[in-house]
């Protein structure tokens, strides 16, 4: 049954209402900073306490006292921190001015280093505004000659009244207000998010996947199990690295450790970008409180082991190697929701997106987020495959053949990668996509790559890893089987046919035989006369399509007038795509084309034939074998 394609007129349509869907939700996520920014904190703030929630209701708290057991904690804690940063701060700006004369110091030695007249000026404005910083100190000193020509003038001074106690206090809570306020509203949204969470599961399955209930279900409970488990081994690992941190500034010196620690545990969640933001404020830092380089060298080594110790040995440990998302993700989403939410959109980018990963690879309407930023790859091998060949790029094809090959057989990565591939070509041929010159040249492609697989040293045989074990040395074939034309591989109907066929003639080659490949013309009536057959211990005819059992049916007996008696193998190809419950396009169709005849649908199966038929017989029975087989012959027979 044909596919039914939409009219091409509604593409501009749909574009521009995905266009116009996306703007709006842009606009409200930035004109909404403020009720939307408490509302992702306090939905990922419920994914790191439900745990919690879930162990204090195993020992039958009740249902909304362990929500508000865990909810105060995490707002206890947030404010801790909050006031501990806010006292850190204030220590650090209130130290600033020591640090001047360090930090002109080492601008000077930075000018006798480098040259350039524009450094030059550079070093000579900074002498000079701290001239005028010394001479503007001594601006409000009378002159001796001032003094001695008149008394001095008697200095005014507004004396301001005293503050009442509320006043003190206002002008200390003024600044706190907002954040205590946001910090309020994330821990009445996660209770209720908390409380609500079966309903708000259900409102999901009603929205998303109705249709399915068992599937929705699953999924959606799975996702919410992977990003509780994310996201708590990564607070976590963030806090072990913030404490590492911060220890290790203070036992460097540099001023306010437990800033920076807490700075950096936060700005882990962004990968890649995150851990050097963190360190360019220490780093500057220790380079005004010491006169030498020394505390910069330690600051920059102690940062740089504490991250390739936990980037790269305790998070893949943990949780993998990876976040889930790509790289250029993980940096365009921390540039827009800084954008759109300032730095708490930067600390919120790589949580919210990996949600929004987890719930596009379980709920079927939002795919196409795990496309855009998962770190899966979008195609599959063998349409990666297919799509090379559509560019007419065969070198590229090849790279990424050497690289499946360290994990796979080349027999493998064939029926695997080749042969789906070539088959997506013939659902295009079946729906009149591809002309005859487009066949061709992708036939072409397949066949460069081919020979470029025939070097042993491009195709590895990974047989541990593909459960072949190509590397035992194989049986040695009979010498009629080793000459050439001992097996012949032919494409049935078209190009394609042919690059299967001529793949199929390498790996047999490698095996030992004495393969070779022929075009599917040579089937003509015309032209089969001329088929190499008079040495052919087996002819196998190579089929992509199915669809015209006729066609092969007059192919076989073709062959069978020309060379009576020689062994005949179909290779179906189609039938193992059909047999593919994930294999993309079309279902294959499966007609009875081999007529009876033996048929194979992988290219391991084809040699794994050649071998069983080359292989010598048996040893003949003993005579009392044999005589009572023929007694319990006769007997049989009377």
């Amino acid at each position: 049954m044909p596919r039914i394609v939409p009219s091409l007129d509604t593409a501009p349509r749909d574009s521009l209402r995905y266009l116009l869907s996306a703007g709006l939700v842009i606009a409200a996520l930035y004109l909404g900073a403020e009720i939307f920014v408490p509302t992702a904190l306090a939905i990922l703030l419920s994914f790191v306490l439900a745990p919690g929630v879930r162990l204090l209701r195993r020992w039958h708290l009740g249902r909304v006292l362990p929500v508000l057991i865990m909810t105060l904690l995490a707002f206890l804690l947030i404010v801790a921190l909050g006031a501990l940063m806010a006292l850190q701060l204030r220590g650090l700006i209130d130290a600033m001015p020591q640090y001047q004369s360090t930090v002109l110091a080492k601008i000077e030695v930075l000018r006798g280093m480098l040259s350039g007249e524009g450094l030059s000026r550079f070093s000579d404005f900074v002498s000079n505004l701290g001239q005028q910083l010394h001479a503007s100190q001594a601006a409000g000193a009378a002159s001796p000659g001032a003094a001695a020509s008149g008394p001095a003038p008697v200095p005014v001074v507004i004396a301001r009244p005293a503050e009442m106690p509320l006043e003190v206090m206002a002008r200390y809570l003024m600044p706190a207000l907002h954040p205590l306020a946001v910090a309020g509203l994330v821990a009445i949204y996660a209770v209720f998010i908390l409380l609500a969470r079966e309903d708000l599961r259900n409102r999901a399955i009603r929205l998303f996947g109705a249709g399915d209930l068992h599937r929705s279900t699953a999924a959606i409970d799975d996702a919410a199990r992977r990003l509780s488990r994310y996201l708590l081994t990564q607070l976590a690992v963030n806090t072990v690295a913030g404490l590492l941190v911060g220890l290790g500034l203070w036992a460097i010196g540099v001023p306010s450790p437990v800033l920076w620690g807490i700075l950096f545990g936060f700005l882990r969640f962004v990968p890649y970008v995150g851990p050097p933001l963190a360190a360019l404020a220490p780093l500057a830092l220790a380079a005004a409180v010491a006169p030498g380089w020394s505390t910069v060298f330690w600051t920059a080594g102690l940062f740089a082991a504490i991250e390739a110790v936990v980037g790269q040995v305790i998070e893949p440990f943990l949780y993998g190697h990876n976040t889930g998302l790509s790289p250029l993700a993980v940096v365009v989403a921390a540039t827009f929701w800084t954008v759109l939410w300032g730095p708490v959109g930067l600390v919120l980018s790589t949580p919210m997106t990996v949600c929004l990963v987890v719930l596009g690879r379980h709920v079927e309407p939002l795919g196409f987020l795990a496309v855009m930023l998962g770190d899966r790859p979008a195609l599959a091998p063998q349409e990666v495959f297919y799509q090379r060949l559509l560019a007419d790029d065969p070198v590229e094809a090849s790279e990424e053949a050497e690289r499946l090959l360290k994990d796979m057989a080349l027999p493998d990565y064939y029926d695997a990668v080749l042969l789906p591939g070539l088959l997506l070509a013939q659902d295009d041929v079946a729906q009149g996509r591809l002309d005859a010159d487009r066949q061709g040249r992708i036939a072409a492609s397949v066949l460069e790559v081919v020979e470029n697989l025939s070097d042993p040293d491009a195709a590895p045989a990974a047989g541990a890893a593909a459960g072949r074990d190509e590397g035992a040395p194989p049986d040695p074939l009979p010498e009629p089987w080793r000459r050439a034309g001992a097996v012949l591989c032919i494409g049935s109907r078209g190009a394609l046919d042919d690059a299967a066929a001529a793949a199929l003639a390498q790996l047999l080659a490698r095996r030992g035989f004495g393969a070779v490949a022929a075009t599917h013309d040579m089937l003509n009536k015309a032209r089969i006369g001329g088929l190499a057959l008079d040495d052919a211990g087996l002819v196998v005819l190579s089929s992509l399509d199915g669809s015209s059992p006729a066609y092969l049916r007059f192919a076989l007996r073709r062959l069978e007038r020309r060379k009576p008696g020689v062994p005949l193998l179909v290779g179906a190809w189609w039938r193992g795509a059909a047999g593919d419950a994930e294999a993309p396009g079309p279902p294959h169709p499966q007609p009875d084309a081999a007529e009876g005849r033996d048929a194979v649908a992988s290219l391991a199966d084809a040699v794994d034939h050649a071998v069983r038929l080359a292989a010598p017989p048996p040893p003949a029975s003993s005579p009392p074998a044999a005589a009572r087989a023929g007694r319990e012959a006769a007997v049989s027979r009377a």
